[in-house]
C-alpha cells in the first residue's frame, strides 16, 4: 500500500504537469496527498518542516541564478547578438542544420560548466531566431535544447563539471574523468541517435507542410531586432564564451580567496552573532552568478544603445519568467523531498536492490529514483547514500572498477530524470512558451535515448572490458 501511494502521487503530478496545470499549485497537493494517505498527523509538519524548507532552500540558493540567467538571455536578444549568431551559424552549417547548431552551442556551454538552467535562458533567443529563419516548427526547440544541454555533456563526457558528474566522486573515490572510453562512447551514442531522431521529426513536419508557426500566436516569442546593422559574429558570441570561461575561473578563484568559510558581523550596533558562510557549499553558485554578471556587462559594453531601447520592458518580462521558472523547480524540489521521506519510497529502494547484476542494479536504481524525485542529482544522491557500499561490494566481488560504477551512476541519473514533472523540463517549456502537450513528446524521446545509452555502456564494458 505504501508503494502504491508513492506511485499514485508521482502519476498524479506527471498527469497534471502534462495537462498544463501549475506545478507550483499541484506539487504540494500531490506530496501532501501522499502524506495524508500515509499518516494524516504528519501533513502539517511535513508541509512546513520539509516541503517548504526544501522549497525555500532551493530558492535561497538558485533564484539569483535564474534571475541573472533570464536577464542575460533577454539582453542577448535585445542586443541583436542572437540574430548575428544565427546568421553566422546558417552560413557555417547551412539552414538545414539548425538543430545541430543549437545542440553544439548548448553542449559547449554545459561542458564549459554553465548551469543547465542558464543555458536554457541564454540559448532560447537565438534558437527561436534560427528555427524561424529555417522554418522548423517551434515545438521542436525544447527537444533540441534538451539534447544539447541535458544529456551527454551533463553526465557522459569525461571531465564535465556538471554536478551529476561530481556527486559520484565522493562515494567511489574517483574523479570527474572516470571511465573516459565508456563516457565518450555513451556520449557519441546519445548525440548521433538524438540528432537522427530530431532530423527525422523535422523532415516529417516539413513533408506535412508545417513551418515555424505564426509568431503572433506563439507565446514568449523573442522580439524582432530593430537596432540597425548586426554585430560581428565574434563579438556576438563573446558574451557566451566569457560566461563559460569566467565560470571556470571563478570556480578556481573563489575558494582560494575566501578559504573554507567566511565570517562577518551583520550588525553595526549590538551583539549580533557573526554569520559564518561555508564557502564550499556555495562556491559553484557564486561562480555561475559572477560569470553571468560578466556576460551581462559584456553585452552592455558592446550593445548599449539597442539594449537600452528595450531594457525596461524586456527585463520586466525576463524577471517574470525567472520567477515562474524558479518557483516551478523549487516546488518540484519540495515534492521530491517529501516523497523520499515516505515509507513507500523505501519499499522502492529495497525492491531495486534485488537486481543481481551489479551494474544493471546500479543503473536501474539510480534512474528509477531520479525519475521518482524528478531530479538527476537528487535521485542519485539518495541512491548512492543508501546503497553505495552495496554497489562497491558487489562490484569488487566480480572485479568491476570503481570508475565504471561512477560513469554508470552519473549517466543513469540523467536517464529517466526528465519525466514530465522534472524541474528542468518545466523550466524549458516555460521559457520557450510551449506546453507539455505541444513539445514534451520529443523531450521524452531524448529521455529514452539517454536511458538506453546507460545500458549501451554497460554492455560495452562487459563485451570489451573498456573503461
Amino acid at each position: 500500500m505504501a508503494f502504491l501511494i508513492v506511485l499514485a502521487a508521482l502519476c498524479f503530478l506527471m498527469l497534471v504537469a502534462y495537462r498544463g496545470y501549475s506545478v507550483i499549485l499541484f506539487a504540494p497537493v500531490a506530496a501532501l496527498g501522499a502524506v495524508l494517505l500515509t499518516d494524516p498527523s504528519l501533513v502539517a509538519p511535513m508541509f512546513t518542516g520539509l516541503f517548504m524548507d526544501k522549497m525555500v532552500g532551493f530558492l535561497k540558493l538558485y533564484f539569483p541564478v535564474f534571475l541573472l540567467g533570464a536577464i542575460f538571455g533577454k539582453l542577448i536578444e535585445l542586443s541583436g547578438f542572437s540574430k548575428a549568431i544565427v546568421v553566422a551559424t546558417i552560413a557555417l552549417f547551412g539552414a538545414s542544420r539548425a538543430m545541430l547548431s543549437i545542440v553544439v552551442v548548448c553542449a559547449l556551454l554545459t561542458y564549459g560548466g554553465v548551469s543547465l538552467f542558464v543555458v536554457v535562458f541564454a540559448v532560447y533567443p537565438f534558437a527561436a531566431e534560427l528555427f524561424r529563419q529555417s522554418d522548423i516548427p517551434k515545438r521542436l526547440i525544447p527537444g533540441t535544447i534538451a539534447l544539447g544541454a541535458f544529456t551527454f555533456t551533463m553526465d557522459a563526457l569525461p571531465g564535465t563539471p556538471q554536478i551529476q558528474n561530481i556527486i559520484p566522486t565522493t562515494f567511489f573515490g574517483t574523479n570527474t574523468w572516470a571511465a573516459p572510453w565508456l563516457g565518450t562512447i555513451g556520449g557519441v551514442f546519445i548525440l548521433v541517435v538524438g540528432l537522427l531522431y530530431l532530423d527525422w521529426r523535422r523532415r516529417v513536419a516539413r513533408k506535412a507542410g508545417e513551418g515555424y508557426g505564426d509568431p503572433a500566436t506563439l507565446l514568449n516569442e523573442p522580439l524582432a531586432f530593430a537596432g540597425g546593422a548586426l554585430a560581428n559574429p565574434a563579438i556576438a558570441i563573446l558574451p557566451l564564451v566569457l560566461v563559460g570561461v569566467s565560470n571556470k575561473l571563478f570556480t578556481t578563484w573563489i575558494p582560494r580567496l575566501y578559504g573554507e568559510s567566511h565570517a562577518f558581523d551583520p550588525a553595526v550596533i549590538g551583539d549580533a552573532a557573526p554569520v559564518v558562510q561555508k564557502v564550499a557549499s556555495v562556491a559553484a553558485i557564486w561562480a555561475v552568478e559572477g560569470a553571468l554578471l560578466v556576460g551581462i556587462a559584456t553585452v552592455l559594453a558592446f550593445a548599449w544603445k539597442p539594449v537600452m531601447a528595450g531594457f525596461a520592458e524586456g527585463t520586466r518580462s525576463a524577471i517574470g519568467g525567472a520567477l515562474l521558472a524558479a518557483m516551478n523547480t523549487a516546488s518540484e524540489y519540495g515534492f521530491g523531498a517529501v516523497i523520499a521521506a515516505l515509507p513507500g519510497f523505501l519499499v522502492v529502494a529495497n525492491a531495486l536492490s534485488a537486481i543481481p547484476d551489479p551494474l544493471v542494479n546500479e543503473a536501474v536504481t539510480v534512474t528509477a529514483l531520479a525519475g521518482i524525485t524528478g531530479s538527476a542529482s537528487g535521485g542519485m544522491s539518495i541512491a548512492l547514500a543508501a546503497m553505495a557500499e552495496t554497489f562497491i561490494a558487489n562490484a569488487n566481488a566480480v572485479g568491476i572498477p570503481m570508475e565504471v560504477l561512477h560513469r554508470v551512476a552519473a549517466m543513469a541519473s540523467g536517464g529517466m530524470d526528465t519525466l514530465p514533472h522534472n524541474g528542468a523540463v518545466i523550466t524549458l517549456l516555460a521559457v520557450t512558451g510551449l506546453t507539455h502537450r505541444q513539445a514534451y513528446k520529443d523531450v521524452f524521446a531524448i529521455t529514452l535515448v539517454k536511458t538506453a545509452a546507460v545500458f549501451v555502456i554497460v554492455g560495452t564494458f562487459y563485451v570489451t572490458g573498456l573503461v
